[in-house]
């Protein structure tokens, strides 16, 4: 099934929070990243994120229902890349190819070059679904604690 995008607004925080929260929850408990996963963000710093001019934050529709949701942070400014994060699909909607459609959409609206996003290491379905789509691994790394170590990723004009 194809998936849509509707734009969040400042209105939209709270239900992206919690939204948020729930999509997290497992990778929370199991990495114990309190300071760095959206997991454990405020819904204040989900409201920062909503105002700024830069952010585009994206619901993720599968038919009628809210699926998960996507910020992208879109500068617009030559040689400077886009950026995912978060990006996250409720659990009881993982695991049917919703997270490459969304990648896909935001490529299609922000353009499908000079990306870049972040990634645990240790969860190589994520790895290998960001590989797969065309980003490449930027070689740096940054070390969360002794479970957790983020990837960089990167898709750049071939």
């Amino acid at each position: 099934m194809e998936i849509r995008f509707v734009r969040a607004g400042l209105e939209d925080a709270e239900e992206i929070h919690a939204m948020q929260l729930e999509a997290f929850r497992e990778l929370l408990c199991k990495y114990q990243d309190f300071d760095t996963s959206p997991g454990c963000e405020s819904v204040e710093r989900v409201k920062a994120r909503l105002m700024q001019d830069f952010t585009y934050y994206y619901y993720i529709y599968m038919g009628p229902w809210k699926v998960g949701a996507v910020r992208v942070v879109d500068r617009k400014e030559a040689g400077r890349n886009k950026r995912i994060s978060p990006i996250f699909v409720l659990p009881r909607f993982q695991g049917r190819g919703i997270a490459q459609q969304a990648i896909r959409l935001c490529e299609e609206i922000h353009g499908g070059t000079d990306w870049e996003l972040d990634t645990i290491l240790q969860e190589k379905k994520n790895c290998r679904l960001y590989e797969k789509m065309g980003y490449r691994n930027t070689g740096k790394t940054k070390v969360v604690n002794e479970r957790l170590t983020l990837v960089f990723y990167e898709k750049k004009r071939e």
